[in-house]
């Protein structure tokens, strides 16, 4: 076992794969969530993988307990995941600012005197504004769309003054399209829900069309896994993985399962987000790509709905009206 890691929102999508991804090196994965039902670990893992994973009720606004947590549990490391999403923080600014920004602060804190050296957080690509005609770089961050872009740069700012008063470092990482089991909540979920319900055979509108960045969950968790051997300092890194127009995931859906043809559509604007991230920091830093193409990735998600469907543990709660 190499070392302990304390996951914040770890019951959500990306949660559930990093746990997965920290279980298969061998470490010692701590779930601190309010959630208390491993739905989504559950889309991701065994039930009998959950025996080496250790669960913590907590909130991030609760300093205390993310200190007590941290040192009870002997952590060696922090990846910071909690956070509302940006339908929730649309319809509840100060809410999603609570949770968003203020539990941030709670989470360096509490690292900080827990006596961690480095935190690995969430950002998202949704710092960025519409798509400039070309891949963005770290550096081209500014006038986010939403309130939810909005408090991700914040945190990085906050990342930053952290660094630089108090030594901490830090690598928030910056995806897009994140895509795969358990990813069943959020605006850019559409592409997974769109695939489950066509395998359950019912009709499903992903609300967005035009090219985004889409990166496997999987992926996604390699590459928190990479930050924790970040270097020192206030780092910030995309996370790219394949820029695809949204209607060729409709496309696959209906080759792979043609019996959904029709069923499947996009509609709506394109993301008000930059749609291609420049990869290049991270894979000079850290050595990080992604490796799977929106094509195979996509394959592997219908496979473990499948295997789950014939378990009869295919989640469907977000397939509801």
């Amino acid at each position: 076992m190499n070392q302990t890691v304390l996951v914040t929102g770890a019951q959500g999508c990306l949660g559930a794969w990093l746990v997965r991804a920290l279980l298969e090196r061998g470490d010692r994965p701590v779930v601190y969530d309010l959630e208390t039902e491993p739905r989504r670990l559950l889309q991701v893992l065994e039930p009998g993988d959950l025996e080496g994973v250790v669960f913590v009720q907590g909130d991030v606004t609760d300093r205390e307990g993310l200190r007590r947590a941290l040192e009870e549990q002997e952590a060696g490391a922090l990846v910071h995941l909690a956070g509302l999403q940006v339908p929730f923080c649309r319809a509840d600014p100060p809410r999603g600012a609570r949770v968003n920004v203020e539990g941030t602060l709670c989470v360096f804190e509490a690292a900080s005197r827990a006596g961690l050296g480095r935190v690995v957080y969430a950002s998202s690509a949704a710092v960025y504004g519409p798509d400039p005609g070309r891949p963005v770089r770290e550096e081209d961050a500014g006038s986010p769309g939403t309130h939810y872009g909005v408090f991700k740069r914040a945190n990085e700012e906050n990342a930053r003054i952290w660094w630089e008063t108090e030594g901490l470092s830090s690598a928030g990482l910056r995806p897009l399209t994140v895509y795969g089991p358990g990813r069943d909540q959020g605006l850019t979920s559409g592409p997974t829900r769109a695939l489950k319900a066509a395998l359950l055979g019912r009709p499903f509108t992903i609300a967005f069309t035009g090219q985004t960045d889409f990166l496997h969950a999987a992926d996604a968790a390699a590459g928190f896994l990479a930050a924790l051997e970040a270097p020192a300092g206030a780092r910030v890194y995309n996370l790219h993985g394949e820029t695809r127009p949204v209607e060729d995931v409709v496309a696959w859906i209906e080759k792979a399962l043609p019996e959904a043809r029709g069923r499947v559509r996009c509609e709506g604007d394109p993301l008000p987000i930059a749609p291609e991230l420049d990869g290049g920091r991270i894979l000079e830093d850290l050595g990080w790509r992604a490796t799977l193409s929106l094509e195979e990735g996509l394959r592997l998600t219908l496979e473990r709905f499948r295997e789950l469907r014939a378990a009869g543990r295919l989640a469907t709660h977000d397939l509801e009206p």
